[in-house]
């Protein structure tokens, strides 16, 4: 492989799935061989991954198999691909016991570094005191940048920007509240089986998200 990250949140609801989705079918229409990765047991996320990148989507679950095993799949699965995307679970450091089967602890495993995807709403210096938390309370977490989520404006995300450059930690971009990317949901996640969704929320990355920099991860 040439390059992989690891996308997480705070929290669940943050936009991680949408965005981890759009980037793996920005990446594929660029060309790209992309193969995805879903923290946990979990087989919906998968399907969709599968359904965009055109190869298996594979689960990585510290609570059923050991940190060996989890490097032997990555390793396997990745080899012959350009990125290597992996796409968290509930926040970054939610597991069955503190961080033990989180996302943090498959990161840390396979020494990945991490995209947090962060819900910007309604919120603007405060969110540096949220990002200072996550860089800082484990000193082993390699953060490739943040994204932020649901952003109202450019003046909104220049005070974002102004977040990230006060804790020295790289602003990969945002995606802007869309209806569009807001109205069709499930109850085990966003629906983007309407091309023309997923199309727009590709459009939205490549126009306001440094995807360049993250394959360079």
């Amino acid at each position: 492989m040439k390059s992989a990250f690891l996308i997480a949140a705070p929290c669940s609801g943050s936009g991680k799935t949408t965005i981890a989705r759009g980037l793996m079918a920005l990446l594929t229409q660029k060309g790209m061989k992309v193969q995805p990765f879903k923290c946990g047991p979990d087989y919906i996320d998968t399907k969709f991954h599968e359904a965009v990148c055109g190869r298996p989507s594979i689960n990585l679950d510290s609570f059923m198999a050991t940190p060996d095993h989890i490097r032997e799949l990555f390793t396997r699965y990745g080899a012959e691909a350009d990125v290597c995307v992996v796409e968290g679970m509930m926040g970054l450091f939610d597991g069955y016991d503190r961080e033990k089967g989180s996302s943090y602890e498959i990161a840390r495993i396979l020494n990945l570094p991490v995209v947090l995807v962060v819900d910007a709403k309604s919120a603007a210096y405060s969110m540096a005191a949220l990002l200072s938390g996550f860089i800082h309370f484990r000193e082993d977490v390699r953060m490739a940048g943040v994204i932020f989520n649901k952003v109202g404006s450019e003046k909104h995300f220049s005070m974002l920007q102004q977040d990230c450059e006060d804790l020295n930690v790289e602003c990969l971009g945002y995606l802007p509240k869309s209806p569009a990317l807001e109205q069709n949901s499930r109850y085990l996640g966003l629906d983007f089986s309407e091309e023309a969704e997923q199309q727009e929320l590709i459009k939205l990355l490549e126009e306001h998200v440094k995807w360049q920099k993250m394959v360079e991860c």
